[in-house]
């Protein structure tokens, strides 16, 4: 008998318009839905008529359920993967059983779909052309080592972060990359409130130091300039300054 198939299926950061045709037609047809949390993914699925086909699989169950969900993917089953929010397995769990499966040789498909991440890049007006996600920094040991490890990367960098460590974190990037670094807080992408909050690491830094921050945070902060950078900058400075000069006269 041929394998199941496993699908990761992303769900909405906010809106629940924001998902997917494909994504509804694969959790009304699988199996069973692996859901990071029964309840979150629940209101989802009921907003959508979709009934009875939940399993719990988060982070504290995992490693105890993979082998359940494999034998089920062996004998023939299709089997859907949602996390809370976004997509399974960027920051939320998704990779073990994505390895496995892979082992395995059973076939693993990933919808694309809803994330976090990338709209708060795009709409942040830093470069994203290339950049790096790093995610949630650790929370003790070894955030100091990574933050200084990053000091050197020119690429434009992502991270997520809970509200009540905001703070904190932009006083640690103003430390680490220097107070002056252009970046951008993203707040409840996809919701009601979304916010973008845009400057330097210190403008940002003394506005939520003012207003306290609350819901869902991406913060994206902007690599160490590159002499092409500058050189770019300063031209384009350089061309503006003309333009706004020929203007007046």
């Amino acid at each position: 008998m041929p394998s199941g198939i496993l699908y990761i299926v992303p769900t909405p950061v906010g809106n629940l318009d924001d998902i997917t045709l494909r994504a509804l037609e694969v959790l009304r047809s699988a199996d069973v839905i692996l859901a990071e949390d029964t309840r979150t993914s629940g209101v989802l699925l009921q907003h959508y008529g979709i009934k009875g086909k939940l399993m719990a699989h988060h982070k504290f169950n995992e490693h105890q359920s993979i082998g359940a969900v494999k034998d089920k993917l062996l004998s023939g089953a299709t089997v859907a993967l949602v996390s809370d929010a976004g997509t399974p397995g960027v920051s939320d769990p998704g990779f073990l059983l994505a390895r496995e499966c892979a082992r395995e040789g059973i076939e693993v498909q990933t919808l694309p779909g809803a994330t976090a991440c990338i709209p708060a890049l795009v709409s942040s007006g830093l470069p994203c052309d290339r950049f790096c996600f790093e995610g949630f920094l650790p929370q003790k040991k070894g955030r100091r080592t990574m933050l200084e490890s990053l000091t050197k990367e020119t690429r434009t960098m992502i991270f997520y972060e809970s509200p009540r460590r905001l703070v904190q974190t932009l006083e640690q990037f103003a430390e680490f990359f220097g107070p002056q670094r252009e970046c951008s807080v993203a707040r409840e992408i996809s919701k009601l409130h979304e916010e973008h909050r845009r400057g330097t690491i210190a403008q940002v830094l003394e506005h939520f130091r003012a207003v306290e921050p609350k819901g869902e945070i991406v913060i994206v902060v902007a690599g160490l300039p590159t002499e092409g950078h500058r050189e770019h900058r300063n031209k384009y400075k350089e061309e503006r300054d003309y333009e706004a000069e020929g203007s007046q006269g």
